[in-house]
């Protein structure tokens, strides 16, 4: 399932993109992650180094100049963060039919980087794509749970 639209490449929490599914609605939308955690305290690794034994290890053959080079992007970022150019998200998925909300947040994923310096946010609606199965799942499973409460033993003939 594709979606026909994208994700800006600047996105604000409650952007969404929307499509159509197997007969359902489903609508992606941008939340701001809630965790405040600074990049360096989310990301083992976030600060480049040349010891083999640190999670931010560059690589065998690198020299100074690379880790400096490496060292001056990580802090490139980090001050984007702490300017809030950019910001941890969900991508949250809901699911409709026929108008109705059958789940509202029917799959998601978390701690993504949204307006990340020099990204196009392309990976936002990769992650949206990938969520709708699931998403579908889960409102099969909220349809057919509405429909058999009615007494309606076949979900999706009913509507």
């Amino acid at each position: 399932m594709a979606f026909t639209e994208s994700f800006d490449s600047f996105v604000c929490a409650g952007d969404t993109i929307a499509a159509q599914a197997d007969g359902y609605t489903v609508t992606a939308r941008v939340l701001r992650d809630d965790c405040p955690d600074a990049p360096d305290r989310r990301q083992d690794g976030f600060w480049p180094t040349l010891d083999p034994q640190d999670a931010g290890y560059i690589g065998a053959d690198k020299s100074e100049a690379d880790l400096a080079t490496a060292k001056a992007q990580a802090k490139s970022v980090m001050d984007a963060w702490e300017a809030d150019e950019w910001f941890y998200c969900g991508i949250v998925i809901r699911v409709a039919r026929a108008g109705v909300t059958l789940d509202d947040y029917a799959a998601s994923l978390w701690g993504i980087e949204a307006n990340y310096p020099d990204s196009d946010n392309a990976y936002l609606t990769e992650v949206a794509r990938e969520l709708v199965p699931e998403a579908i799942d889960a409102a099969r499973v909220a349809l057919a749970t509405l429909c058999a409460g009615c007494g309606f033993a076949d979900a999706e003939a009913f509507v």
